[in-house]
C-alpha cells in the first residue's frame, strides 16, 4: 500500500477544517513522513498559504469533475507522499456528483482513504457528514468534535444519534474531542498565516507555551486516531498469559 490520503470535511464554514488541516500536517512532518496538501477551498486557501515552503501544495477546485480527476492523477504521481485533502466550506455537491471519481480508484492508486469529520453541536453537520458517507464509502471515517465549541458532553445531538451509533459500531470509526486551543493564539495562527512549526519559534513565549501544550494533545488524539488494531494472525502469534508465565 501507498500512503494514506486524508480527507478533513465538514463541509460548511466555522466548523475548524483549518485548524485540523493544520495540525494534522504538523504531526505527520514530525514523523518524519512527505506531505502534499491538496487544498480546494480556491477563494480563500488559507492552509495553502500557512504551509507554503513548508510542503508540496496544490489548489484543486473538486466542485467539478476534471478536479476530481487531478486529485486521483496526483494521487498516483505522488505514491511517497501522505496527501492531506482540506476541504471547502461548501456543500457536498461536488461529493455527490463526482466523489465516485476517489472512490472507485482507491484499490488502483493502493491508497486507503481515511476521513477527519469536523463537527460543531448543530444539527446540519450531521445531516452533511450522512450525506458523505453515502458518496464515498470506501473510507474510514472518523468524527472530531471541535473542543472550542465546549466539552463532549455537549454534543448532545451527536452523541445521540444513529449516526454516531454507526460510525462507531458499523464503521469501526471512532469520535473523539479535538482539544481547544486559546483563542489569542488561534488567532494568530489564521491571522499571520503560519504553519504550526513557525509559530512554535516565532510567538511570544506564553503563546509557544500554550501552542505547546495543545500541540501535544493533538499528537496524542492522532495517535489513538491512527494507531491501527492488532491482526487476528498478530494477535494468535503473541504468547498466551500461561505461556509468558511459565517462560519467565
Amino acid at each position: 500500500m501507498s500512503e494514506r490520503i486524508y480527507i478533513v470535511g465538514g463541509s460548511k464554514g466555522g466548523v475548524g477544517k483549518s485548524m485540523v488541516s493544520l495540525s494534522l500536517v504538523d504531526y505527520l512532518l514530525q514523523r518524519d513522513k512527505k506531505v502534499l496538501l491538496v487544498e480546494t477551498d480556491n477563494s480563500n486557501p488559507d492552509v495553502h498559504k500557512a504551509l507554503q515552503g513548508v510542503v508540496e501544495s496544490q489548489i484543486i477546485d473538486l466542485d467539478e469533475a476534471s478536479g476530481w480527476v487531478s486529485l486521483v492523477n496526483v494521487c498516483d504521481q505522488k505514491k511517497g507522499h501522505v496527501v492531506v485533502v482540506n476541504t471547502a466550506a461548501r456543500n457536498n455537491r461536488g461529493v455527490s456528483k463526482f466523489g465516485a471519481t476517489l472512490n472507485d480508484t482507491l484499490a488502483e492508486l493502493g491508497r486507503e482513504l481515511m476521513t477527519f469529520w469536523v463537527i460543531n453541536r448543530q444539527r446540519d453537520s450531521l445531516e452533511l457528514l450522512a450525506d458523505y458517507q453515502m458518496a464515498i464509502q470506501s473510507t474510514k471515517l472518523n468524527v472530531l468534535m471541535n473542543g472550542y465549541f465546549g466539552d463532549e458532553a455537549k454534543f448532545e445531538l451527536y452523541n445521540s444519534s444513529k449516526i454516531k451509533a454507526a460510525i462507531e459500531n458499523d464503521l469501526k470509526g471512532k469520535s473523539r474531542l479535538f482539544p481547544e486551543l486559546a483563542d489569542r493564539v488561534a488567532d494568530d495562527l489564521y491571522s499571520k498565516r503560519l504553519s504550526i512549526e513557525a509559530a512554535s519559534k516565532e510567538m511570544p513565549i506564553g503563546n509557544r507555551a500554550e501552542l505547546g501544550r495543545w500541540r501535544r494533545l493533538v499528537a496524542a488524539l492522532f495517535d489513538d486516531l491512527l494507531s491501527e488494531p492488532e491482526t487476528v494472525k498478530a494477535r494468535s502469534a503473541r504468547p498466551k498469559a500461561s505461556e509468558a508465565s511459565a517462560e519467565s
